[in-house]
């Protein structure tokens, strides 16, 4: 029995002389049914109609760039899809999501270099995605033939040179960094390193095992100091003369020019000169939907965002990469001037990953 029932049989019993117990009474019963509905008019609303729960995107991030976030924030302000990142090394996400399985909550992997990417859809972690923007997004050389992955934007693998040390016109293509004549001024990161992997992977495409393996060993040996642990040491040494020539991604060298790295590195690599070798090999960081993704449609919404000419500018902008199409805006790629890919696709690179890794260690490349 409610409390207002309860009221109303007490009141029953009393006699009508009872006239003020009767009036309290009265007034209790009208308070308890006035608190009833209420109730009633605050829990209606709700139980009428479901909440919906926020949109969101996962997002498992091998890419190392604050300025990522921005481009992911325009994006949730568009769409009103909240992404949750996670970041780590490309060979730590690849390791985590093989771990996690079916378990996963990822919904997109992002990755740089061909091989990696690749890698990723070789070990079954990316599903075959397809739609109308994502085609008309990204040239077919920057996307994967069973659609797992798709690129967003480009990178070339760039020679730098010191004048002071070598004279630039003498260095048009890749080739020439075998000449006799750069013996011991040569410098090369390590061979673990997966963009150089991927340049002689490059060069086994277009010209064969037998003639890239032969440009390899030659290269190599007008190597005389120790290999770097990455490109910007690289440059830097170019820059203080210890070497005459590098090779490096061209937004490293953009990044340090453009002060992005601090006045000092600035000064240092104001004299280097950036070569674009003809043809260029273009490497990429791409996005694929994981297998395990709870959130498929947000996901594809999320890639076809990177690839589409805002997505991919303001990607690529701030890194100084470059967008899948066009050449860049900032005055230090414009300097660099326009290339010429050469006619291997992404996909290729990354089946002939193992062959070049062989080819390298064969040759010396340490």
């Amino acid at each position: 029995m409610s409390c207002s029932e309860h009221l109303l049989h007490k009141l029953r019993s009393y006699k009508a002389d009872n006239s003020q117990t009767r009036s309290r009474i009265v007034r209790y019963v009208i308070l308890d049914m006035l608190r009833f509905f209420a109730t009633l008019l605050l829990v209606a609303p709700f139980a009428a109609i479901p909440s919906a729960e926020a949109k969101e995107v996962r997002v498992y991030s091998g890419r190392h760039y604050n300025t990522d976030r921005k481009a992911f924030k325009q994006f949730s302000q568009q769409t009103g899809i909240k992404v949750r990142l996670i970041e780590a090394t490309g060979i730590s996400l690849v390791e985590r999501l093989k771990r996690e399985g079916a378990n996963s909550k990822a919904d997109v992997i992002l990755l740089v270099d061909s091989a990696r990417i690749n890698n990723a859809a070789q070990a079954g972690l990316l599903q075959a995605v397809k739609t109308e923007k994502l085609i008309s997004n990204i040239p077919a050389r920057y996307r994967d033939p069973a659609n797992r992955w798709f690129g967003f934007t480009r990178r070339v693998r760039a020679i730098i040179v010191n004048p002071n040390i070598v004279n630039p016109n003498t260095i048009e293509t890749y080739a020439d960094l075998s000449n006799p004549s750069l013996k011991g001024k040569l410098c090369l990161r390590k061979r673990k390193n997966v963009y150089n992997q991927s340049l002689v992977a490059d060069q086994i495409v277009l010209k064969g095992q037998a003639k890239a393996s032969s440009w390899v060993k030659q290269m190599v040996s007008n190597v005389s100091q120790p290999y770097f642990s990455g490109d910007v040491s690289l440059i830097r040494a170019v820059g203080q003369g210890k070497c005459g020539v590098a090779l490096v991604n061209h937004y490293y060298l953009a990044r340090m020019q453009a002060g992005a790295s601090g006045k000092n590195d600035q000064k240092l690599t104001s004299g280097i000169k950036l070569i674009m070798p003809n043809p260029a090999h273009v490497n990429i960081s791409a996005a694929g939907v994981a297998k395990s993704a709870q959130n498929k449609k947000e996901a594809i919404e999320f890639i076809e965002f990177l690839s589409s000419p805002q997505g991919t500018r303001l990607i690529a902008g701030p890194t100084y990469e470059y967008p899948l199409k066009g050449f860049g805006t900032s005055k230090e790629l414009k300097k660099f001037g326009r290339f010429t890919p050469d006619n291997v696709s992404i996909s290729a690179l990354g089946s002939t990953q193992k062959t070049a890794i062989q080819v390298m260690a064969n040759a010396g490349w340490r």
